[in-house]
């Protein structure tokens, strides 16, 4: 089905998510949440799909929520965002949660749940184009998009604190030394470098990326005691994989291993 919002296109086992309200500065609305939810669950649920890209057209990764349109909500704002944050926030689990890697290339300014899209990524790569900023308390308003949770994992409660108080702006550089993307490169260069990683990736063992995603995501909150069990759990189940019988086959055969993501 065709979308307006953004764009969903698959090939070679690579699937591409493009934010396309470029005129709008890619701000997300109720139906971009929608659609985004939709993309998401086909993505979490194919065998086919091996890697996701998340990027966006345009000048503007994202520029956040629809301020202008929230607007005309009036009285009824607080149910309009309980509305909009449903389906936003569901994609944002279910890219989270999905076995396939995430990568983000983020090819221009991300702000407010436009940066927590930015950091949703299992690898980010920026644009020199990029710039960050949370800009959530300067119209008064709180985190959304799973930023309170990514932001202090990957950069500390502190500088966290510190964008979403201040407001402050980064540029990708800074956003590099932060820890909040993996590389920076030009602007043309973005999408190759992005695609060039997603084919790699999806020619690797998929549910071993899915069992890494899902460790990482609850090791904070785990004791070191439950985070071992996870971690025997897991690893147990990847054994019994045809990717892991396939990987210690070649490791012993000294070949290079040929991964159907199974």
């Amino acid at each position: 089905m065709p979308h307006q919002t953004l764009s969903f296109e698959v090939d070679d086992a690579v699937a591409i998510i493009s934010m396309n309200r470029p005129e709008e500065a890619n701000t997300i609305t109720q139906l971009f949440a929608e659609e985004f939810s939709e993309v998401a669950i086909a993505c979490a649920s194919s065998t086919e799909i091996r890697s996701v890209i998340l990027t966006a057209r345009g000048q503007f990764f994202s520029a956040g929520g629809d301020l202008a349109g929230l607007a005309n909500s009036g009285d009824s704002l607080p149910a309009d965002l309980r509305k909009l944050t449903a389906p936003f926030h569901s994609a944002i689990s279910r890219l989270s949660r999905m076995d396939q890697p995430l990568i983000t290339a983020i090819n221009g300014p991300a702000a407010g749940a436009g940066l927590s899209l930015a950091m949703l990524g299992d690898y980010a790569i920026a644009s020199e184009a990029a710039k960050f900023t949370m800009a959530y308390s300067a119209v008064g308003l709180s985190p959304d998009g799973a930023s309170s949770y990514l932001l202090p994992r990957l950069i500390g409660v502190r500088k966290t604190a510190e964008l979403m108080i201040t407001n402050r702006t980064l540029s990708a550089a800074e956003a590099m030394e932060w820890n909040m993307v993996n590389e920076v490169c030009p602007a043309d260069e973005l999408m190759g470098r992005a695609q060039a990683l997603a084919s790699q990736l999806a020619l690797g063992p998929t549910k071993s990326y899915g069992a890494i995603k899902a460790l990482l995501l609850d090791s904070l909150s785990a004791t070191l005691e439950t985070q071992m069990e996870a971690e025997a759990r897991y690893i147990a189940a990847m054994a019994d994989t045809e990717d892991g019988n396939e990987g210690i086959g070649a490791f012993l055969e000294k070949r290079q291993p040929v991964f159907s993501g199974k």
